[in-house]
């Protein structure tokens, strides 16, 4: 099965050399123009790999990284102009794996899309999970299923998406302060269970016997699908 790429860029003609020399090298293409249309493609369909523009019209492109990189593991190519180097290095900080600085050779930048696919994550992205009687929509960040809908805190997200992430596997309660952006606020342990037992009780069908969010005491979180 072929790799799938999603180009995100405005420039009509850029996206179709792009999409053409792509597809020459047996890869399948998505293009879109801006970011939110980017989210969107990447949740319906999740890319491989993405190769998008540092400036979309709408978002900006370390929002758009920050974004993907919520629930997405594919590597991200970043294209750059020369003069903004403290752009691209936000945007590697944000989670993207490589760029090159346009005008680029396309050889250079196939090269670079190859090494990419080389290195890729093999685990599959998720965009939406099932917690009890709750759809979470990691792309949205919403929470449907229930009359009412169900509200989670930025820091809620942030902790979620890090056990989601991380999906089978244990997640220290180092390992997730340090991944969580909000990470200042919660300062301490304590503060981080008391976050978890809030998120328990608004997606577990049983809050006191999680089967999704659970607990390895002294050790750290689980999500289990």
């Amino acid at each position: 099965m072929s790799t799938r790429i999603l180009i995100v860029d405005r420039n009509p003609q850029l996206v179709r050399i792009l999409g053409i020399s792509l597809r020459q090298q047996g890869y399948q293409t998505d293009a879109v123009a801006d970011g939110r249309c980017a989210l969107a493609a990447a949740a319906r369909q999740p890319p491989a790999l993405v190769v998008l523009d540092l400036y979309p019209p709408d978002l900006t492109g370390v929002e758009l990284i920050r974004r993907l990189r919520r629930w997405s593991r594919a590597p991200i190519l970043v294209l750059s102009g020369r003069a903004r180097t403290g752009d691209t290095v936000a945007a590697l900080d944000a989670g993207a794996d490589d760029y090159v600085t346009k005008p680029f050779d396309m050889d250079e930048l196939l090269a670079r899309v190859r090494a990419l696919s080389r290195r890729a994550y093999r685990t599959q992205d998720i965009a939406q999970v099932r917690i009890g009687e709750h759809t979470v929509d990691l792309a949205r960040r919403l929470v449907t299923g229930q009359p009412g809908g169900v509200t989670l805190t930025p820091i809620e997200w942030e902790i979620l998406e890090v056990l989601i992430r991380h999906t089978g596997r244990l997640v220290s309660q180092t390992q997730l302060l340090n991944e969580v952006g909000g990470s200042a606020y919660l300062k301490e342990n304590r503060s981080l269970r008391v976050h978890m037992a809030h998120l328990r009780r608004k997606l577990e069908t049983d809050p006191a016997r999680p089967l999704h969010l659970q607990t390895e005491p002294g050790m750290g979180y689980r999500f289990s699908a």
